[in-house]
């Protein structure tokens, strides 16, 4: 089932404005970089190119991820936005390469810095864009779920603050004369981004690699679960849970009572995943039918699979 409308477009309308914003951002950055000859400036005009070409690969991942599963994608495309995430980090560290090799060389060769007001101005300008920007879509990408959105956010964030850093070279170099700030803030911009790049490199590469959801999420399901215990349903085990992009998707094997009927059992089947998805909305619920005495001896020796807790509760309802 797709996404409701009302989502993707406010996802689409975020990336949109991102990709408005940047754009302008690169063109008078590049400008005021060429005017003044300043390496800081020339290396934020580079990080607002990066910045501008993710945004750009968060609009077409946020319009994907939000389509109907189909034949060859069964499981929906909700993955594409922590690939969409993972790109974005790449391009962040490419980016932080491309700055640190200009800063050196500059501190090596030497440079001139010139029409300093007009970078300061430029840099100021383009500092609250990106801070304004930021904030709207981190605002959507935490209530839509979006891992694409969160990481233009941190992006733009980032470039903010590297803003924040050229603005304040610019002034050291405006009131002492000391042009090696310029180049010396290059570097500190591109250890910055570097930092930012791994943080999101690595989240992206935990939710694609399929890893468990929070401590607290899984207590949370877990307690739904644990809700649904006697009568016929007599435990479970195996519970699973992971991210899909701006979802999640749970399954667990469930017990029943060997009287229970087929009908019964998937009627209570069907409350609990309409539980479990009143707690954690955006989530998928797979729930596979057991008889009391099918679980096999080593159904409960992953700990990783649920909180410490619960495999102790499982095992006692799951043994009767």
């Amino acid at each position: 089932m797709s996404a409701p409308v009302t989502t993707t477009s406010r996802k689409s309308k975020a990336a949109l404005t991102s990709i408005a914003s940047n754009t302008a951002l690169v063109a008078l950055k590049g400008l005021a970089g060429l005017l003044t000859g300043s390496v800081a400036i020339l290396s934020d005009a580079i990080q607002s190119s990066m910045d501008l070409l993710a945004s750009v690969i968060t609009f077409v991942s946020v319009r994907k991820a939000d389509a109907p599963a189909d034949a060859s994608h069964r499981y929906g495309h909700e993955k594409v936005e922590d690939l969409s995430a993972g790109i974005e980090a790449l391009l962040l560290l490419a980016g932080a390469a491309v700055i640190a090799v200009q800063a050196i060389r500059h501190l090596l060769e030497g440079g001139r810095v010139g029409q300093i007001g007009v970078g300061m101005v430029v840099i100021a300008i383009a500092a609250v864009t990106n801070v304004v920007v930021s904030t709207h879509l981190g605002r959507v990408g935490r209530a839509t779920g979006s891992a694409a959105l969160n990481a233009d956010a941190a992006h733009l964030r980032t470039d903010a603050l590297v803003s924040l850093g050229v603005l304040g070279s610019l002034i050291v170099v405006q009131l002492t004369g000391a042009e090696w700030v310029d180049s010396a803030v290059g570097l500190v911009v591109a250890a910055v981004i570097t930092f930012t790049g791994v943080g999101i490199l690595v989240g992206s590469g935990r939710r694609l690699i399929d890893e468990t959801l929070p401590v607290d999420e899984l207590a949370a399901i877990s307690d739904v679960v644990d809700g649904f215990l006697g009568g016929q349903v007599v435990g479970y085990h195996d519970l699973r849970a992971r991210h899909a992009g701006n979802h999640h998707q749970v399954d667990l094997h469930l017990q029943f009572t060997e009287d229970t009927s087929l009908k019964e059992a998937h009627r209570l089947s069907h409350q609990l995943q309409d539980a479990i998805v009143a707690h954690l909305p955006g989530t998928s619920v797979l729930v596979h039918l057991e008889p009391d005495d099918r679980v096999r001896p080593d159904s409960f020796a992953d700990p990783s699979s649920a909180p410490a807790t619960h495999a102790a509760n499982v095992s006692d309802s799951g043994a009767g």
